[in-house]
């Protein structure tokens, strides 16, 4: 069995990567992930989710950093901040919730503003 650590660090690493199918290995069946525009409530929304984000973050030019990662138990919590070609992300968070090697909850937050 992973630890909490062990699973963001692997859900961290394939986002950075680019890699789809590797962050969709993380999520539970019946995760639910909330975003400002409601919740996600099956892997289909949450794939289709993260194809535009690794578009828009998978442009060239694009900075992240990551400015706090805590995990008590089976909860973690990440702040970071990006710009991409198209966005200024002047700070985000996402909240997990993993059990059994899975993300099972998720929040996910930003202030963005668009360039254009």
């Amino acid at each position: 069995m992973s630890t909490t650590q062990e699973v963001l660090d692997h859900h961290l690493g394939c986002f950075g990567a680019g890699d789809l199918d590797g962050i969709m290995e993380d999520y539970a069946d019946d995760c639910v992930l909330f975003t400002p525009n409601g919740p996600l409530n099956d892997l289909d929304a949450i794939r289709e989710l993260f194809v535009g984000m690794i578009a828009e973050f998978g442009q060239p030019g694009t900075e992240f950093e990551m400015k706090l990662v805590s995990v008590v138990g089976e909860y973690a919590y990440i702040l970071w901040s990006a710009e991409t070609a198209s966005n200024i992300y002047e700070i985000g968070t996402d909240t997990f919730i993993i059990r059994d090697d899975k993300i099972v909850g998720q929040s996910l937050a930003a202030k963005v503003t668009a360039k254009n």
